[in-house]
């Protein structure tokens, strides 16, 4: 049947399918099917892109039925597919150019019928996507072992299973043009604020938004613009965490090619406490959630405080521990905020090396820059101990932060805090500590005060 010669599409399907190839030229994955369709073999053309659609699918669920869809005219037996002539899960009319290709680019195949208006696309989406896995940033203790991936509808499926209720909503939006990108934005009903919901389908649904494709676009576009550094949303890989999120009244947004999940509105005490905090005891909560604070005051002021007490208040230091300070110091050719600026740079640069090189290298290189390097420059006497030492606290406390954002922004402070202790001693530190504290205060994030419970109050944008 299909190895009959087939006349050329006549108007209007012909146009139809003309223009959607028009969008493709240039495409090698655009596959093309010539078909005789129905019992009295009307002439048609099934359209789909390789890679994006399952073969095995495509074959049982369209290719197969279509030679016994019944009509007396090709109108009718398109209709016929739409009725149920296809056995696929989701079948539905086009009618424009644009849609129908953005269709395909979803996984669907498209079936053009001679006389026809339209087509009809089937969902045949392949499952050939990355498999759950394990957390990689949120490591994950007494809580859920599973993580987001990049597909959308995999991340909404595994939701739907932590809050099976008809009260969680989930509304989607095309984000971009030129390369569309669907967002989501999950709410429990009754749970969320009202007003928070309607900002953000406001800020997701603009007409010429950008397409995503980083989290610090979607971020930018859902908190906006704002001069801190600090992040205003709250990101978490554990479907877990974010079901948690939603259930105290938070609103959260996937993104499609995105393996994170966003939660709305952010608060700086909330970035202290993780999911797996609920199933400790009270005490146990309450100290380690302490511990994670005073890791973030370690990081942000230590060196800047040590930079400063050793420069210009020297008296502040406890007698014995000066002498062993002046002992370590005679010989290292250095100032202390010399010292102090080169190995915060020096940390940082590890740190990024370790990031960026495969994953063995990249511990390699942890381990020959914290032991090997760091010792020989005590020995050939470039560095005091006192300063490997104090680095090293410092940025084992912001380690201990669950966010990643915060602690880059925390180690953005400590450059600024390390530089003024080292022009004006503790005054600047302490004038730094509070323009840190008023820019807080007064930030917000999407109607809330950003120390939201410690500040009960609206704030500004900082």
């Amino acid at each position: 049947m299909f190895g009959l010669p087939l006349p050329e599409l006549a108007p209007p399907g012909e146009k139809l399918c003309a223009e959607v190839k028009n969008l493709f030229v240039g495409c090698a994955d655009l596959s093309v099917r010539r078909l005789a369709v129905g019992e009295k073999k009307f002439p048609g053309e099934l359209l789909w892109l390789d890679g994006c659609v399952d073969s095995a699918a495509l074959s049982e669920s369209v290719v197969r039925p279509l030679s016994r869809l019944e009509g007396r005219d090709a109108e009718a037996c398109l209709r016929a597919a739409l009725r149920g002539g296809l056995y696929a899960g989701s079948a539905e009319r086009a009618g424009d150019p644009g849609e129908i290709a953005q269709r395909l680019c979803g996984g669907c195949a498209a079936l053009f019928l001679s006389g026809a208006e339209g087509c009809v696309t089937a969902e045949i989406r392949s499952a050939a996507v990355r498999s759950v896995d394990s957390p990689t940033i949120e490591k994950s203790v007494l809580g859920a072992k599973d993580a987001f991936v990049e597909t959308l509808r995999v991340n909404s499926s595994r939701l739907r299973r932590r809050i099976p209720s008809p009260a969680l909503k989930l509304r989607e939006f095309p984000l971009g043009r030129q390369a569309p990108t669907v967002a989501a934005l999950f709410y429990i009903e009754g749970t969320a604020d009202p007003e928070l919901i309607r900002l953000l389908e406001k800020r997701l649904s603009l007409p010429d938004g950008p397409a995503l494709r980083s989290t610090g676009e979607l971020e930018r576009l859902l908190a906006g613009e704002g001069g801190s550094a600090f992040p205003r949303v709250l990101h978490t890989e554990r479907p877990d965490n974010f079901a948690r999120g939603l259930l105290r009244g938070k609103v959260g947004v996937l993104c499609e090619g995105l393996p994170l999940g966003f939660l709305l509105p952010g608060c700086l005490p909330e970035m202290l406490s993780v999911g797996e905090d609920a199933a400790r005891h009270a005490p146990v909560r309450r100290a380690l959630v302490g511990l994670r604070a005073l890791g973030l005051l370690l990081s942000l002021l230590l060196p800047a405080l040590y930079t400063a007490a050793a420069m210009y208040h020297p008296e502040m230091i406890p007698y014995t521990l000066l002498r062993s300070l002046i002992l370590a110091k005679e010989s290292v050719p250095f100032s202390t905020a010399a010292e102090v600026l080169g190995m915060l740079l020096s940390f940082e640069l590890l740190q990024e090396a370790g990031v960026r090189l495969p994953e063995p290298v990249g511990q390699t290189v942890s381990v020959i820059g914290a032991l090997i390097v760091g010792q020989s420059a005590v020995e050939a006497r470039v560095l005091s101990p006192i300063v490997i030492i104090v680095v090293a606290l410092a940025g084992i406390g912001g380690y201990a932060q669950p966010s990643q954002e915060l602690g880059a922004a925390v180690r953005l402070w400590r450059w600024l805090l390390v530089l003024l202790g080292a022009t004006l001693g503790l005054f600047g530190v302490m004038a730094g500590l509070m323009e840190l504290l008023r820019r807080l205060s007064a930030a917000e994030s999407l109607g809330r005060a950003y120390l939201w419970p410690l500040c009960d109050r609206k704030g500004r944008e900082a």
